[in-house]
Formats: C-alpha cells, structure tokens, sequence
C-alpha cells in the first residue's frame, strides 16, 4: 500500500513526539517559498508545520494545509528560503557580549581600522559616547597587526596618547594577545621586573626589559580577568544577553561558550533558572580552572530552561595568526624579537596535556580541545592514544578545536582515535594572505583548516567562528569553508573546497552530531525542535562566492521568532546583521541592566 507523504510524516511523528489521533492541528505553517531539510532522504518540501516548538509535518502545501485550523498561523515566506537554525559548533557566546561591548577595532568589511591612527580615533569616538565615559576603562577589541598599514601591534606610548589617565586595553582579534598602555600596565602590575608566566609572554622593549605593551597568552589572560572579576551578576548577566541577541540575529539557534570560567556558568545558570534563554546555550568550561562547574547541576545531559554544561575545554596553544600556535616548523617569518627556528609554544608539558585528556575520559566529559599548530596536535593526538589504551574510544568524546594547521597524517589519526574534527576555515578569508605571506609561507597555508581531506576519509567535519575572533556570522563561515578565499580574492587551498551542502551541513546536521543532538536538531524532520533561520536566498542555489551577501530575515527558536531583521529598528535590542549595529544592541542591554564598568583605582 502507498502512503501519501502527508501520512508518512505524521506516522513518523508518533514514534518521536505524539500528537493527538484527531486531525493533528499546527501552531504555525510555513509555505511559499524553499524550504531546504537537510535530510538527504527529504532534501526540499514545499511546506512545513510547528506544534508545541517541535516540526509537526513536512510535505506538499495541500497536504500541510489540511492541518490548519481557526487558530494556525500560516506564514507565507515570499519566496525566501528556510533552513535548519544555525548550531554554534564553537564559540564564545559570553565574551561575544564583552566585545560587542568594546569599541569596534576590526578590520574592513568588519569594521573600519586600517591603521594605527584608525584605531586611536575608534578609542576616542569610542569613550567620547556619553553612555561609555564612566566606564573608567576604555576597552577596544578586534585590532589585527596584520591588517595594519603599520604591520605591527600599536605600543603601550601610542595608546597613552589616547589616554594617559586611563586604562586603555586593547584585545587582539585572535582573542589571544592585547596591549596596554602604561597605565593598564602598571595596574597590571607588569614592570621591567616582571617574568613571563608559564605559557605566556610579556612583549619588552630595546632594552629586554621595560613591557612593549604587548601581552600573549597567560600573560594577557592573567592581566584582564581581575577586571571583570568585579562586574556584578546583573552586569554579567547583561554581557550574556548582549551575546546571545548578536548571536541570534546571525541566525543562530545553539550557542557556545568554548571556555567557560566558573563566574560565567553560574550566571548563565542562574538567568536560565530566571526565564527561559531565547537560544540553547551549551558551555565548556577550562577543566584546569573550573572543574566545580562541570557536575550537577551545571553538568547536563538535557538543556535546563536553554542552558546546559556539556563537557569540558582544554587549551593547548596560542593562535598562528599572532604567531603563538605551537609549529613542528619554524614560522616563516618570526615574530619581532624572537630568532629564525621559533615555532611557537605549549601551554603545558605532555604529561599535563595526558592528565586532563584522561581525567575528561574518566568522567565522560566531551573535551573540546584548543589545537592550532601541528605539534599541539601532535600532544592531543599522544594524550588520547593514552587515554583511548585504558578507557576504550569514546563516543565523540573528543573534538579537536580548529585544527589549523593538521597535517593528513594527523586528519587519519583523527579517524582511527575517533576525534571529531571543528575548523575554522573562515581564516582563509581574514588571514589567508597573513598565513601565505608571513606565518606559514604559500604551501602550508594552502591547507590550513583542511575540510577537503576529511571528506577524502569520509569524515564529517564542522566549521565555527570562535566568536569574538570573528563576529558570529554564519553565512560568512559558510561562504569561507566553500570558496577558500582571502578579503583580496586570493585562492587559498582550492583543493579543501566543500561543496555549498556540505558547507551547509557543517554548521547544522553535522553540528548537531558533535554535540550529540542529531535527534532533536540539525535538519528539518518531523519531532525535532523547530529550530530555524528564515534566509533571504537559498544558499544552494545562489553563486557561491554570493553566499556571504545572503542575509537572515528570521531566526525561529523551538518555533518562536527571537530575531527578525527590520530595517525601522536595526540597531535595537532585536539583535544586529552587521558590526555597525553590534555596539547599540549590547548598549541596549548595559542600558536595561544599569550596568557601568568598574572604576579603576
């Protein structure tokens, strides 16, 4: 016997989520435009309909329809497209907030700083707003040495031209460097005394002495965390909602926060306690500072009111952008001050990286694991094999974060240990010509973030932004992982080119599999959440190198509207499409709360 396609939908249904045995009415019934599953069995339906936050049926519009009744909602699409909502396969969607915060230091298209004078002008502008003159400190975010003219960092005496009574803080676009002037220094309490931490770097001047500025790793994280130790929980709070609104208008509909300090995941906790979270929010926090949070109640394997700890982050280097990822060969040129064999560094020995990897096994903590150059990958690849000896393979226990600068060998051994691979390929596009010219040379750079050869295994893979590295755009992921091309139209490993589905998988169905959500996410299927992103273009139709151009008009969570895009009101609480907006809507939020930055003594 046949079943019409309506049937086939509903029978599915009732295994997954039930619905009444009379006519099963819909909420909402989406029509009129491509409706792409991601379900290869099902790839395009002409009609969807949503009860109770969940996909009640797919099928033809005359078959969806005969489940509407007085109180169904039909939305009519007017010929722009709806896709599975967006999962944030890593991210930071706590800090993303921090940098919304921040004055706007980034790069064209993404902001406006070319150059060091640029960016004096953006902390001016910048503290000169009367809602940012009491902050007390004047914090910048996103500057890129390798978008400056000057292609170099600023020093801490061309920040004190912005202010010399001020603490001025400037945070690197890879999230791993910043420099200060003199007077953040000083209340750093970083002086030509001090040493390098472990796993970090003060940057000094001609004389080795006397602090540049300049900060990496530890010693950047150590300077800047005491102060926003003293935001108070509704500041923290506001930071978050700040986060997850610009999340939310890039059509995202799971969010992480990839390194969570145990400050962040109760104040997530305690606002998702409060109300339910507009997005699903899935936190890792550091296993070396905050293993308190990974445990009940935090610790879940359900989302609480959109809020749930997942597992744990481990970070093993730095960025190769701001040349501290950990090489097995010299970077091609060397950062200033150090000698022509320098590759980076560990954040830890091999026996510390070997204790958390099976300390994360032995609990059942999925460990997302900070690797960016090749002998990093190496020491995770060691640790697991370790681990993997005494506890078995996990499953999807452990997923390697960016994975830069893999080598095939080291994308087979993922494969064979079970390690789920998360790229970052939007770096050929910031950083295409940055890894070409200076941190890689052109042969190695051709294979950064290399999607193409975990699909020559048969590997799936997922891509991510890191947010606030990069704002939380989904279509300018997407666009990098199929198109490889850097912001001045260099090709950069057309050979690890994906098709524009499995770019679009990558950050829905696949990512749902990363988090182990693949039943109730990722795709459009009857009894998964009604997670969705209304899309002004079908990204499997459009020219690919157009997919970045395509904007979100409607970003649908568990089948309530948390975002739509309205021109009268860009720039509003509702959220932000482009960095120009970012800054008003975490203003909206620091507003609502009364939030105010400590004053600095």
């Amino acid at each position: 016997m046949k079943l019409a396609p309506l049937t086939i939908a509903l029978l599915a249904a009732s295994s997954v989520h039930a619905v009444s045995p009379a006519k099963p009415n819909a909420q909402t019934i989406y029509l009129g435009g491509d409706i792409v599953t991601v379900n290869d069995a099902v790839p395009t339906v002409q009609a969807l309909a949503v009860k109770n936050g969940r996909i009640l049926a797919l099928g033809s519009e005359a078959d969806i329809l005969k489940l509407r009744d007085e109180g169904t909602r039909v939305v009519n699409l007017q010929g722009k497209t709806l896709i599975p909502g967006f999962i944030d396969a890593h991210g930071h969607v706590f800090n993303t907030g921090i940098q919304a915060l921040s004055a706007n230091l980034l790069a064209p298209p993404d902001g406006t700083v070319t150059g060091i004078a640029d960016l004096q002008q953006a902390l001016r502008d910048w503290v000169a707003k009367p809602q940012n003159k009491a902050h007390g400190i004047i914090l910048g975010f996103g500057y890129d040495d390798s978008q400056l003219k000057e292609k170099r960092h600023p020093t801490r005496q061309e920040l004190d031209v912005v202010s010399r009574d001020l603490p001025v803080i400037i945070i690197h676009q890879s999230g791993h460097l910043a420099t200060l002037n003199s007077k953040a220094l000083a209340l750093a309490g970083f002086g030509p005394d001090s040493k390098d931490p472990e796993g970090g770097k003060i940057r000094r001047e001609a004389d080795g002495k006397t602090p540049d500025g300049v900060l990496e790793e530890t010693a950047f994280f150590g300077a800047l965390l005491p102060m926003f130790a003293k935001l108070n929980n509704q500041e923290n709070e506001a930071i978050f909602k700040a986060g997850m609104a610009l999340y939310a208008s890039f059509g995202y509909t799971t969010a992480q926060e990839g390194r969570a300090s145990s400050s962040a995941v109760k104040t997530m906790y305690q606002l998702a306690q409060k109300e339910k979270l507009p997005l699903d929010v899935a936190a890792y926090p550091d296993i070396q500072i905050a293993r308190d949070v990974i445990a009940p109640p935090y610790y879940a394997q359900q989302y609480m009111n959109g809020f749930r700890v997942a597992g744990a982050k481990l970070n093993l280097d730095g960025s190769p952008q701001g040349k501290t990822a950990w090489l097995t060969q010299p970077y091609f040129v060397p950062p200033a001050g150090q000698k022509a064999d320098y590759k980076g560094y560990p954040s830890m020995s091999d026996e510390q990286a070997a204790h958390y990897i099976e300390l994360a096994q032995r609990n059942g903590w999925q460990l997302l694991t900070h690797v960016n150059g090749d002998a990093a990958i190496d020491q995770l690849i060691k640790g697991i094999e370790a681990s993997e000896k005494q506890h078995g393979k996990p499953d999807r226990g452990f997923v390697a974060i960016h994975a830069q600068t893999a080598r095939k060998d080291q994308v087979a051994s993922f494969q064979r240990l079970g390690i789920f691979p998360s790229f970052f390929p939007m770096h050929t596009f910031y950083w295409g010509d940055w890894h070409s010219d200076s941190v890689l040379g052109k042969e190695r750079a051709q294979h950064i973030s290399p999607t193409g050869w975990a699909r020559e295994l048969g590997m799936i893979f997922t891509s991510h932004h890191d947010s606030p590295v990069a704002l939380p755009d989904a279509m300018r992921v997407y666009y990098a992982t199929v198109n490889r091309i850097s912001r001045t139209g260099r090709p950069i490993g057309l050979d690890q080119r994906v098709s524009a589905l499995e770019g679009l998988k990558a950050q829905t169905l696949w990512a749902a599999t990363q988090y182990k959500e693949e039943r109730s996410k990722g795709s459009l299927e009857v009894g998964k959440l009604a997670d969705m992103v209304v899309l002004s273009a079908n990204p499997l139709k459009v020219k690919p190198e157009t997919l970045a151009d395509i904007r979100v008009e409607e970003t649908i969570k568990e089948g309530v509207s948390v975002y739509r895009r309205d021109e009268r009101s860009a720039g509003t609480s509702q959220g932000c499409t482009d960095s120009a907006r970012c800054s008003a809507v975490a203003t909206t939020a620091m507003v609502a709360a009364g939030m105010l930055h400590h004053q600095s003594h």
